[in-house]
């Protein structure tokens, strides 16, 4: 806040400067319209300003004479001699205020209604101003506040280009001094030298940063007037305002924003009726954060809404002619999402005075692409919607490791490095998953990325000679990169590349190195995403609902493993949190089941069946629903896999479900529905029926139920299937979205939410069986 009102003071202090000349031409002539243009805008900005910062005597003064000056404007009241002395005499005040407030001592109490009464027509001129008392000193106490200027934004261009240039002359003068024999006066001179660009440079780049934060302690009152008039409910949750930006950068994304917010607020959180019938809180909440990453800012807006459908939005494209219907079938569902950035698509029922004309979004995207930037949007229907804005800092510069593959280099930014290993070093081991690289480095398994591999480039090294370099993106999880070679550590010019090039996600801008060539810097956390680590969520811990599950897909992700018996099994990926290794001592009966403590927690643990024969270490899969979590004992990890839904299923209810084919051989498959059941409820023999109807969106319906429901028999179809379904499965308080529903059965997943014989816990196993069979009577 102090931040805020020095900025107010500082732009007070600027208009004023500027309207001393105004003020006089004015009074010579009051029928200069430009000249009462120029009073109007510094007592408007003097009173919205003075409404956030809660400062009621200027905000009434500033008031006042904005209402005289309107009604001049407006040609209601002609400007003569009297009310230009009232005008001037009111300014003087705000001046004496503005002073006030500079020296830190706020706008004192005071009353300012003799020159108020002035403004009013037929008024004969103020009365007699008296000096305020706390004016009278405010030169000598601002003396002692540190002092300012405003520049151009144009002249900080300049300089922070002129730095920039001094920079990259230092660099290859670096380059050429290591290439010189020694003079140790010259390297002390060079020393000297780098020392002062470093401070310059620093000093530069602060003057045009300034905290996210200002961009936004403006969104609740924003939200909160919405609120007033569409008469809603949301919490706004804002985190990251300390994250600092250029302040050109942070004006051209203004408008964006409050474009997305609007939206959000208007379309995607819902009134509190509906969303209580929806089984949703009353109160949505919109979560607004930024964080760093690289050369960009990523600024992500999330909302509980009801989200997007993305057949809407097809169906609106192709009625108003933005894509032809041929193009629309073969979309994909981002693709579909993409549509509500083309111009005059909108998905809004009936147009407001807030949103709903098709025109904003594209502004948006136009908007976010012309400084270099991208927008990402993602949207669950019945969920909320989460939209990313990547913008980049500014013109700036980052310490940078370079490194190559072959004989192409390449930047990665310092601050995302942990540390640097050989891949042939006592302390590091590598090895395949599936087709996926693990590397093992001092006892700790985080995936790995072979930088040739995710380029495409030829590189002469294999993955024993190659270097790892640990990187921790900003909100991210641990990775190793293997690269070919690694160089200097340099400070780099860092510029917004092309949107083609950041498009692909890989990288966070353009630089220079010390001879001149470019060079192209990684952004960290997409060069993960695009690497495919495919092992990332068995070592981050993630939520079960982060996983991707293959929606009524032929290909089913697996994890094929050996047990403690030494059988071939199977567990489908999505179920799997991560592997941990534990001592056999960690493994002994409690509370009449026999449990492992992994780290802080103890777990009911399954696959064991002599507990007495177990020695030395154990692997354990740490197996998660999104709300408990069980363990799996298990002997090794053979490979990730698909499998075909040509499942054999068991005769009897256990832990194993069925048997398949996988890479040529049988494979049991393990019914992680039964292990948390057989913990938390109850298990039965599964029966088998017709069609039925899962959520796709639903991460614990595709992994945990769907089994079940596959192996009894059934034909799993997904919402937006027109096959008629004998039985639709929802979670407590979700809509269905098919009329072909059949009955419809809801699983809770709080035992006290169940109502009704068609609402069942969503681990009573017995009870799930019975309905199923009820709801066709039995038959297949």
């Amino acid at each position: 806040m102090d931040d805020l009102i020095a900025d107010f003071v500082a732009e007070c202090r600027e208009m004023l400067e500027a309207l001393g000349g105004e003020i006089v031409a004015w009074e010579a002539n009051p029928d200069d319209r430009a000249r009462l243009d120029s009073i109007f805008r510094f007592v408007h900005t003097v009173k919205g300003n003075c409404g956030f910062f809660d400062f009621p005597r200027l905000e009434t003064l500033s008031h006042a004479a904005e209402d005289a000056l309107a009604d001049c404007r407006a040609g209601r009241r002609h400007p003569d001699g009297a009310l230009v002395s009232a005008v001037l005499a009111v300014i003087d005040r705000i001046g004496e205020m503005i002073a006030s407030i500079d020296a830190g001592d706020g706008v004192p109490e005071g009353d300012d209604s003799a020159l108020i009464d002035a403004l009013a027509p037929g008024a004969e001129g103020p009365a007699q101003q008296v000096a305020m008392p706390a004016a009278v000193d405010a030169a000598s106490k601002a003396s002692s506040t540190p002092r300012t200027i405003r520049l151009s934004v144009e002249l900080l261009d300049r300089v922070m280009s002129g730095v920039s240039d001094m920079v990259l002359a230092r660099n290859e003068l670096a380059r050429r001094l290591r290439e010189a024999p020694d003079d140790v006066a010259v390297d002390g001179a060079f020393e000297r030298l780098s020392g002062i660009i470093a401070e310059m440079r620093d000093a530069i780049t602060r003057t045009r940063m300034q905290r996210i934060e200002n961009l936004f302690v403006a969104l609740p009152r924003m939200v909160r007037d919405l609120c007033t008039e569409l008469g809603k409910q949301v919490l706004v949750d804002i985190d990251g305002g300390d994250v600092e930006l250029d302040r050109e950068m942070i004006e051209m994304i203004r408008d964006p924003l409050t474009h997305i917010i609007r939206n959000a607020v208007d379309h995607g959180i819902e009134t509190p009726a509906e969303r209580l019938k929806a089984g949703k809180r009353e109160i949505g909440l919109l979560s607004v954060s930024a964080r760093q990453s690289g050369n960009q800012i990523l600024i992500e807006i999330a909302d509980d809404g009801k989200g997007i459908e993305a057949s809407k939005l097809v169906e609106k494209a192709v009625a108003n002619g933005v894509i032809e219907r041929e193009v629309a079938s073969r979309l994909s569902r981002s693709e579909q999402l993409a549509l509500i950035f083309e111009a005059g698509v909108s998905t809004a029922k009936e147009v407001t005075a807030i949103s709903g004309r098709g025109v904003g979004m594209d502004v948006v995207r136009s908007n976010v692409e012309r400084i270099g930037g991208l927008v990402e949007l993602d949207s669950t229907p019945g969920k909320g919607t989460r939209m990313v804005l990547r913008v980049p800092l500014t013109l700036t510069i980052i310490p940078a490791l370079t490194v190559s593959i072959g004989s192409q280099h390449f930047a990665i930014p310092r601050s995302a490095i942990e540390e640097i290993v050989r891949a042939n070093g006592g302390s590091v081991t590598l090895e395949r998953i599936g087709g996926a690289g693990v590397a093992t480095i001092r006892g700790r398994r985080v995936p790995e990325v072979a930088l040739a591999d995710v380029l495409g480039l030829p590189s002469a090294m294999n993955d024993q000679e190659r270097t790892l370099i640990v990187l921790r993106p900003a909100g991210g999880d641990v990775y190793a990169l293997a690269v070919d070679r690694i160089h200097d550590h340099e400070e780099l010019v860092v510029k917004p590349a092309a949107p083609a090039v950041m498009a692909t996600g890989l990288y966070a801008g353009t630089t220079l190195a010390d001879d001149g060539s470019p060079i192209l810097l990684f952004d960290p956390a997409g060069l993960a995403q695009v690497g495919g680590v495919r092992l990332e969520t068995l070592e981050r811990g993630g939520h079960t609902a982060d996983v991707p599950v293959a929606v009524n897909s032929n290909e089913i992700p697996v994890l094929l493993f050996r047990g403690l018996d030494g059988a071939r099994r199977a567990l489908r990926l999505g179920v799997v949190d991560r592997i941990e290794e534990v001592a056999a001592d960690a493994i002994r009966p409690s509370a009449g089941r026999l449990r492992v403590q992994l780290g802080e927690a103890i777990l009911p643990l399954a696959g064991v069946e002599r507990p007495d024969e177990l020695d030395g270490k154990v692997r354990v899969f740490r197996l998660n629903d999104g709300t408990h979590e069980i363990g799996y004992a298990f002997r090794e990890v053979i490979d990730l896999m698909s499998i075909e839904r040509d499942v054999i299923p068991a005769d009897v209810p256990g832990a194993i479900n069925g048997v398949t084919l996988i890479g040529g051989e049988p494979a049991e498959l393990v019914d992680a529905h039964w292990l948390f059941a057989e913990h938390l409820g109850t298990a039965a023999r599964p029966q088998t029926q017709l069609v039925c109807r899962l959520p796709e969106g639903d991460a614990w319906m595709q992994n945990m139920l769907r089994p079940i429901v596959e192996a009894a028999g059934y034909l799993v179809i997904g919402d937006g299937d027109e096959l008629s379904a004998d039985l639709t499965i929802v979670s407590h308080g979700e809509p269905v979205q098919s009329a072909q529903s059949g009955r419809v059965l809801r699983l809770a997943t709080d035992p006290d939410q169940v109502n009704g014989q068609d609402s069942i816990y969503r681990y009573d196993r017995t009870g799930l069986l019975l309905a199923i069979k009820s709801a066709s009577g039995g038959n297949r």
